[in-house]
């Protein structure tokens, strides 16, 4: 059903006058994102299927499309040189053959991320990005809001239809992403063009929305619910009465709590006793030891350089009381090897080293100081560009709750990220060429059109 749902889009899309290979290129986008070869148990799963897409949207933009007025950013720049560095420290990998898996869909992402914002030289070609992005993740995030809705879920048990547990099916994934989008979701429900936000068109935002929200209380992840909060907070920036916007926020916490599973609330009871949680207690050992190793190897050990790892942790244990005895807490010792991260920002400093985390921070900062620039330049509403400044303050706000996810998540190369990067520098290099068109148009009007005194 959502394959011909996709079908049907692309074909409404065409009639708007998408030209075909930006069709190819929101195919791979869909493809990326929703991963269908992993609901087959046949044919899809034994074709290289992402593969064939991105070498037909980039073959299609190649042959077809107008390029006169695409342009060469800057970010384009420093993801190359990125996807150059995890190249070369994957040719000396302290674990070639894992790095080598990791590196056959990372420098995929990567090209691409530098690709798109080739394609993106229209409003059009940016909101629909925007829109097959949304929708590709909302197939995963519908399913897991009525299974949530309907008393599902729990920690590492919501069922997002597959049983792989990786990409946006992981759940601390799919919960910062589906936080991600929601002012992206507000921002089709103003200035949206390709479906006018019409009554249903806002009714249906608002239900996604509200799916968004539940993602995190039924994977009961931690990560979501800071997302959550941090999401709130931006939000105030576009709120002129902030006292009142804070106390609805608090009343409208304080109404959910009754209603929300136990699986949730005692997940989130950890947060403040990270000592007896043995998941948060383990992330710390991690990082520590990722430090060490970087200080060592200061240009990385490539990808999948955790499995090196050995570690110690303590937690502390509470025995239950019996009987007359109350119940005791004392220090265990834990032992571990080869554990994941559990972070980007160390993901990217014990694989890349140093230079790694350098580039890839410059590209996220870079990206959130010219978001800024645009929210501020395009702020009027009433402009001609009124939709721009609120775009780039959805796509600054997707951004933050991204880069708060990863420090609790390794997704330092999770591709839909790089599609709202692409996103990014589509919007600033659009907006580039407008101003450049703008300014070399005449100050004043010709003589012939004078009016005679």
């Amino acid at each position: 059903m959502r394959d011909l749902v996709f079908v049907a889009f692309l074909a409404a899309l065409f009639g708007m006058g998408l030209r075909r290979p930006f069709l190819l290129v929101c195919a791979y986008v869909y493809i990326d994102i929703v991963s269908p070869q992993r609901l087959t148990y046949i044919l899809l799963n034994a074709v290289p299927i992402s593969l064939i897409a991105v070498v037909l949207a980039v073959g299609g933009w190649l042959l077809m499309d107008d390029k006169s007025d695409s342009r060469f950013a800057p970010r384009q720049g420093l993801i190359i040189l990125l996807l150059l560095y995890c190249g070369i420290t994957t040719m000396g990998a302290d674990f070639p053959v894992d790095a080598r898996d990791k590196w056959d869909w990372v420098w995929k992402c990567l090209a691409f991320a530098a690709f798109l914002p080739l394609t993106l030289r229209t409003r059009l070609r940016i909101e629909s990005l925007l829109l097959f992005m949304i929708l590709s993740a909302a197939t995963i995030i519908i399913v897991g809001g009525i299974k949530t809705a309907a008393g599902g879920g729990g920690y590492g048990q919501l069922d997002l239809m597959v049983t792989n547990n990786s990409g946006l099916y992981e759940g601390s994934t799919i919960s910062t992403v589906a936080i991600a989008i929601v002012p992206l979701i507000a921002w089709f429900m103003r200035w949206g063009t390709i479906f006018p936000p019409d009554w249903k068109v806002k009714g249906f935002c608002l239900c996604l929305v509200f799916a968004c929200l539940l993602i995190p209380i039924g994977t009961s992840t931690r990560t979501g619910t800071l997302c959550t909060v941090l999401v709130a907070l931006l939000s105030l920036r576009n709120t002129k009465r902030k006292f009142t916007y804070l106390a609805m926020i608090g009343a409208a916490g304080l109404l959910a709590v009754p209603f929300l599973p136990a699986s949730f609330t005692e997940r989130m009871s950890t947060i403040k006793s990270h000592d007896a949680d043995e998941s948060a207690s383990t992330r710390i050992a991690v990082w520590q030891w990722t430090i060490d190793y970087a200080k060592a190897h200061p240009f990385g050990g490539g990808f999948e350089a955790f499995r090196g790892n050995h570690i110690r942790y303590e937690i502390k244990k509470t025995t239950a009381a019996q009987g007359d005895a109350a119940a005791t807490v004392a220090d265990q010792a834990v032992t571990d090897k080869a554990r994941g991260y559990h972070s980007a920002y160390f993901e990217m400093l014990g694989e890349q080293g140093y230079p790694g985390l350098a580039l890839w921070l410059a590209i996220s900062l870079i990206g959130l100081v010219r978001m800024e620039v645009l929210r501020r330049r395009y702020r009027d509403p009433a402009g001609p560009f009124g939709w721009a400044g609120p775009l780039a303050a959805a796509l600054q706000t997707a951004h933050l709750v991204y880069l708060l996810g990863a420090a609790f998540i390794a997704i330092a190369f999770q591709p839909f990220i790089y599609m709202l990067l692409g996103a990014q520098i589509g919007l600033d290099t659009y907006l580039a060429r407008r101003r450049s068109e703008e300014g070399q148009a005449p100050l004043r009007k010709p003589r012939g059109d004078a009016i005679p005194a």
